[in-house]
């Protein structure tokens, strides 16, 4: 489990983002900056992955990605209007916000490495896709096939080595109608 991040922390990194990037909305430049002159409220801020999962999460993006410029989620209400927000974080200082930052390799960024938090509300099954079920549904199916083809060819070789033709050919009509129903 990975320590908490210091204030002193998260206030160094933002200063350091601010001085490289350059955000979509200048709103986002002054709650920033908000942030980090204020310590009881920064004690609170998360930088997080997919902040809309979070009860209270802003999406802050630079010019040099394809992303929503800013959103704010506060109990699955989404706005753009980033007055809004800064209001809810000068009025609710005391409750946590989430932070997401989408910027031009953001994730081999060793500055924002080290205070990325791992987001408490992200859905345990969300970066299992479709195909990913599909696949795993398969790799199951496969492996329980050929656990029982297995298992059928065993009693086999033992039912011809005790020279139990009944058993043999019952075994072996098990076995060829196991390997029917198997999908190729």
């Amino acid at each position: 489990m990975k320590m908490p991040v210091s204030v002193e922390d998260k206030k160094e990194f933002v200063r350091w983002f601010l001085n490289h990037f350059q955000l979509k909305r200048r709103e986002s430049v002054w709650i920033l900056n908000y942030l980090i002159n204020h310590d009881s409220i920064m004690e609170n801020v998360h930088f997080v992955e997919e902040a809309r999962f979070c009860p209270r999460g802003i999406v802050i993006s630079t010019h040099c990605v394809d992303e929503v410029p800013f959103r704010f989620y506060k109990d699955q209400i989404m706005t753009t209007d980033a007055e809004k927000s800064f209001h809810d974080i000068r009025l609710n200082r005391n409750e946590p916000v989430y932070i997401q930052l989408n910027f031009k390799n953001s994730h081999q960024s060793a500055s924002y490495a080290a205070v990325l938090e791992e987001n408490p509300f992200m859905p345990q099954d969300y970066f299992i896709t479709e195909k990913d079920q599909e696949l795993a549904e398969l790799v199951l199916q496969t492996s329980i096939s050929n656990y029982q083809t297995q298992k059928l060819r065993r009693k086999i070789d033992r039912a011809l080595d005790s020279g139990d033709k009944e058993t043999f050919e019952r075994l072996s009509e098990q076995l060829n109608e196991l390997k029917r129903n198997v999908t190729p």
